[in-house]
């Protein structure tokens, strides 16, 4: 029996389902990654800009923001902070791009997978 557009219906499998319930985690998980990868780098943008706007103060003690007071620091030991934060929100942000690459790579391998069985039948870019 066909249906009513005319095409024909291709069975799921168990190994099917398993391959959409994945590309749709791993989907999940690039767009949490996308977003992670940008407060990463507006962070890094802040830094810069403080260390900038710290090169052009005079001042020996400068206001530092811990948690949620500030306190004066001595500059050279906000500069010290200030570049041991870049350092850490870079490689984090480094870590991100190597997880965004990896599940790049496996989203692609599942829809050849998925797209060579169910042809038009499924639909995994996004609008």
């Amino acid at each position: 029996m066909q249906q009513a557009g005319g095409g024909s219906e291709t069975e799921v499998t168990w190994e099917d389902q398993q391959n959409i319930n994945k590309f749709g985690r791993l989907n999940n998980r690039y767009h949490e990654l996308e977003d992670e990868m940008r407060i990463a780098m507006e962070a890094n943008e802040n830094f810069e800009d403080a260390s900038n706007e710290l090169i052009l103060t005079d001042e020996e003690v400068v206001r530092f923001q811990i948690g949620e007071i500030f306190a004066h620091v001595p500059k050279d030991e906000v500069e010290i902070r200030i570049e041991q934060m870049k350092e850490t929100t870079t490689k984090h942000l480094e870590k991100l791009k190597d997880e965004k690459e990896s599940i790049v790579a496996q989203m692609a391998e599942l829809k050849k997978i998925l797209y060579g069985k169910f042809k038009e039948s499924i639909n995994l870019e996004e609008d």
